[in-house]
């Protein structure tokens, strides 16, 4: 309904087939002059103001397309009655262009009473009745078949919406499938590296303690060198050990009903365990989305991750602080500073910037330096409302 192309075969139809009817009852008078000025005087409006309002839905515009339709039928029908012919044109032209269906039923209204106005105007009192009659009859089509195809319209509307709300819903559904399904998969793999890898070193650890229990008394020297091979081998399975803790702690998934405020203080408890080192934690920020939660106890993990490798300290601590613009975690600890850390990255090591990586997802930033008393300190700040960009520090 809306392509110009059609429009512009209509009105040309209209007024040829006016001015057609009209030369087949010669001879011609002023009334047959009046016609075909009025038939020019049509296709003139509809070339400079009707054709590009098709598809517009400013309710000005069809107050102004109400008038100039019902001054030519007035005009036309009051020069010779077969102008009427300019129905089939105006009404669906007035339903397309209303703002709205009460619009568009007015606008047909006025333009059937210029049909009336038109005939009474050509024939007197006596053109009344058959005016009346014209104009009632394409009227009354004219607003049935107006409102049945806005319904469909409207049907149509509002199945689309559906159709884009469903749609919505399946893409939210289906992402919430990914995400369960990398939850699970690294709670596998957290699982088989704790069942598997880390009971392996720990039982090395323990074989190559209980030889270097065993080359204790010998004073020879071939068990001396035997004891410091015996030594290297207990470091490197207590490193990799480590390692495989740490990477045990960062795939275990967070728990679905849990807070993050209870996640960092469960991570705190078995960092406590399992390295000696002491943990305080501090959360105070409630509301905050599924997404940020798990990216600030990443963070974290990471955090805690560098103070069991690099650090060698005694204690640390976790803070988390909900801000106006957003959320800001601190991990410190009175270790040996970020040296080990930062000499770590430059060997290639994966930590901080896969952290970086992740943070920068949700527009935050990460920062890494010395803590005011000594030791470390992990800055991550992250927006609860994403801005444009993110920076790193």
């Amino acid at each position: 309904m809306l392509n110009r192309r059609w429009w512009d075969l209509a009105a040309v139809a209209v007024a040829v087939v006016t001015v057609l009817l009209s030369l087949v009852d010669p001879p011609y008078g002023p009334s047959d002059w009046g016609l075909w000025a009025t038939s020019a005087a049509f296709l003139v409006v509809y070339a400079v103001y009707l054709r590009g309002r098709i598809g517009s839905d400013d309710p000005r515009h069809h107050v102004v397309i109400t008038i100039l339709l019902t001054a030519l039928a007035a005009v036309g029908n009051a020069f010779e009655p077969s102008f009427a012919i300019l129905q089939a044109f105006g009404y669906p032209f007035l339903w397309i262009t209303a703002a709205s269906t009460r619009q568009a039923i007015a606008g047909n209204i006025a333009f059937a009473s210029s049909i009336v106005v038109g005939n009474v105007a050509h024939s007197g009192m006596a053109g009344l009745p058959p005016g009346l009659g014209v104009a009632a009859l394409s009227l009354g089509f004219s607003l049935a078949l107006g409102l049945w195809i806005t319904r469909i319209a409207e049907i149509g509307d509002e199945r689309a919406q559906l159709l884009a709300e469903l749609q919505a819903a399946q893409g939210e559904l289906a992402a919430m499938h990914r995400d369960a399904g990398v939850t699970e998969e690294r709670g596998r793999v957290a699982r088989e590296i704790h069942d598997t890898i880390a009971q392996s070193l720990t039982g090395l650890v323990m074989v190559a303690q209980r030889a270097g229990n065993r080359l204790a008394p010998l004073d020879e020297p071939e068990a001396a060198a035997a004891r410091e091979d015996v030594a290297l081998i207990e470091d490197m399975a207590r490193e990799a050990l480590t390692e495989a803790r740490g990477l045990v702690a960062a795939l275990t998934p967070m728990a679905v009903d849990t807070t993050l405020a209870d996640a960092l203080g469960r991570l705190a408890s078995a960092f406590e365990r399992e390295t000696g080192v002491r943990v305080t934690v501090r959360s105070d920020a409630p509301g905050l989305g599924r997404e940020l939660e798990v990216v600030l106890l990443r963070s974290a993990q990471e955090g805690l991750a560098n103070v069991r490798k690099h650090a060698r300290a005694r204690s640390a601590a976790i803070e988390v602080v909900r801000r106006d613009d957003g959320v800001r975690l601190v991990v410190e600890d009175d270790g040996a500073g970020p040296g080990d850390v930062r000499r770590a990255g430059e060997r290639g090591g994966f930590g901080l910037s896969g952290m970086r990586d992740r943070v920068a997802l949700v527009g935050g930033r990460v920062s890494f330096g010395p803590a005011p008393g000594g030791g470390a300190r992990l800055e991550v700040e992250v927006p609860v409302s994403r801005p444009e960009g993110a920076t790193d520090e």
